[in-house]
């Protein structure tokens, strides 16, 4: 999956709560008040863990978790955890563990502004420093059934990303056909630094796919690829097999 920024962040990889909304209708008498905060989250099983387009699963199953507090001013915080494999062919621990917090703002009629940080941490990593905060922003706005969103990512000079930066400009998009569960998704994002996140010191990714939703669950199915070959993948430390296209198969139970 591609996690929300999340995130990501995908990919990207992700879930970032939606501005809540107020109205100025009159409350029913007996009604029991609006609670100020609210917890969403969720257990993914996933047949491989893509981030930005490269499998940190080695190609392998993952489960994935994520619990959010949102608070009806705007603030959020949150924990996502996936399952990894070395970083793929990296090296290293063999969990991913986020935490992030920020803020939404709903700037325009059917537009939100997000805008937060994100601290990515491999617990028993040995052999190196990995762990990395990355400031985020994007705008997401809403049409109809179909939304779509554009954001970028900035990992600033720091050990984990050996003392370089990367950015990661990303585009999404998605729309809900009607009277059905199912939604079409699709994302493109690039990525550039001399860093571990951008092998080759840049290269593009892209997903397609679909989402069907029964209740609390969420059954996906996404084409994703990465523009890295069998040359420019090796010498960023990756193998052709994790950047390679992949049809990827996920499972999401909410609450």
């Amino acid at each position: 999956m591609v996690r929300p920024l999340a995130i990501l962040l995908a990919a990207t990889g992700s879930a970032v709560p939606a501005v809540a909304q107020t109205t100025n209708e009159p409350t029913d008498v007996g009604a029991a008040p609006q609670q100020p905060f609210s917890v969403t989250g969720g257990v993914t099983g996933v047949s491989q863990y893509r981030f930005r387009g490269i499998s940190l699963s080695d190609e392998k199953f993952a489960i994935q978790g994520t619990i959010n507090l949102t608070h009806d001013s705007g603030f959020y915080a949150g924990v996502w955890s996936s399952s990894t494999d070395g970083f793929g062919e990296r090296g290293g621990s063999n969990v991913e563990f986020d935490l992030y917090g920020g803020y939404t703002a709903r700037i325009a009629s059917g537009a939100t502004l997000d805008v937060g940080l994100l601290y990515y941490a491999y617990p028993g990593s040995k052999g190196g420093d990995f762990e990395f905060f990355e400031p985020y922003a994007n705008v997401s706005g809403t049409l109809g059934p179909a939304t779509a969103k554009v954001g970028v990512a900035y990992g600033f000079d720091q050990d984990g990303l050996a003392n370089n930066s990367n950015v990661y400009v990303f585009g999404d998009a998605s729309a809900g056909i009607p009277n059905t569960g199912f939604t079409l998704k699709a994302h493109v994002g690039y990525s550039k630094g001399s860093t571990r996140l951008s092998p080759s010191g840049e290269y593009f990714d892209w997903l397609v796919g679909t989402d069907y939703v029964t209740g609390p669950l969420t059954f996906g199915i996404a084409y994703v690829d990465t523009d890295l070959d069998g040359a420019k993948a090796p010498r960023g430390g990756a193998s052709k097999d994790i950047v390679d296209a992949a049809i990827v198969v996920s499972l999401t139970a909410s609450f």
